[in-house]
């Protein structure tokens, strides 16, 4: 195995798995305080990366466009939970799933209006676009590198808000009883549209921060949320701690499988039959993991205290 193509995969697999936690971080907090399902948390990923990429070409200016399009997708988050999401909180599990399921149709059609059907692209400024040494020998971008760097820090950022602070102290206690919370004079509803903007934001951040790698494209969120899904069920619901490590363990598993996979099946099977199946198993293995996860640690791997 090449050690310097096992380096640069990992570090693919951290750029992947903060992405996965900056999704999968509202996702989870919305579903473990609110008990809502919102599939709908995917377009906001959408969302961000559509607005960055706008303001990026009108202004000429990416950090200027990031600035800009973090508030602009808080103030989304929170028209769609003022008008929609507020309203399905009584509603059982299945109604939530329907709903945020239109609101997925509906989101991507204004899109597809306003931008076009086509995907927006856009260049990086000259100081991101180059690489730097990780290691002796070894070149990674800058701006993967930026990826991860920043991830990180809004997951140390997340952890001592919700740990060490009255607001974490309310999400969490939101988490574990909200009626109690109510009762002790707190507008539950304030807290809960705040989390959800918040968590609308950590999504259109991991948006815009993909989008100069890709491009911002219709639909776009739609197939990593199924991802962030996954890695909630294996770090538990309403588990920040559980989101960060198993967003982690996701992408380093996704990223190392697709990569090095075929070679390790060639060492029991022949390289045709390792070849062919390789791609299968590896779009597999985080759904396997979470099946094995599920089946001995039903709560996943870090549940929140008191579930």
């Amino acid at each position: 195995m090449d050690s310097t193509l096992l380096v640069i995969q990992i570090l693919n697999g951290l750029q992947l798995g903060v992405l996965l936690f900056l999704l999968a971080a509202g996702l989870t907090l919305v579903f473990g305080i609110m008990d809502f399902i919102n599939l709908a948390h995917g377009s906001f990923y959408m969302v961000g990366a559509f607005f960055c990429a706008t303001l990026t070409l009108w202004l000429d200016s990416f950090l200027l466009a990031l600035l800009l399009t973090l508030p602009l997708t808080f103030v989304v988050g929170m028209v769609v939970e003022l008008l929609v999401v507020r309203h399905l909180y009584q509603e059982d599990h299945l109604q939530q799933i329907l709903a945020t399921f239109g609101l997925i149709l509906v989101a991507d059609t204004l899109v597809h209006i306003i931008w076009g059907p086509e995907g927006l692209t856009f260049a990086l400024p000259e100081i991101l676009n180059g690489q730097v040494t990780v290691l002796p020998g070894i070149l990674f971008p800058v701006y993967r590198i930026l990826i991860i760097s920043v991830g990180l820090l809004i997951a140390v950022g997340l952890y001592i808000v919700v740990t060490q602070t009255r607001v974490g102290m309310l999400i969490r206690a939101g988490a574990s009883n909200r009626r109690m919370v109510e009762a002790l004079g707190v507008d539950i509803r304030y807290l809960f549209t705040l989390v959800f903007g918040v968590g609308a934001v950590m999504a259109g951040l991991a948006g815009l921060m993909i989008a100069p790698i890709t491009e911002a494209s219709i639909g776009m969120g739609n197939e990593i949320l199924i991802v962030a899904f996954v890695v909630i069920v294996i770090g538990g619901v309403g588990s920040i701690k559980g989101a960060f490590l198993g967003a982690l363990l996701v992408g380093l598993i996704d990223t190392l499988g697709r990569s090095f996979l075929d070679d390790m099946l060639k060492l029991v099977l022949s390289n045709q039959a390792a070849e062919t199946s390789a791609p299968a198993i590896s779009a597999m293995l985080i759904y396997i993991l979470m099946a094995a996860i599920l089946y001995f640690r039903p709560q996943g791997l870090f549940p929140p205290k008191g579930r």
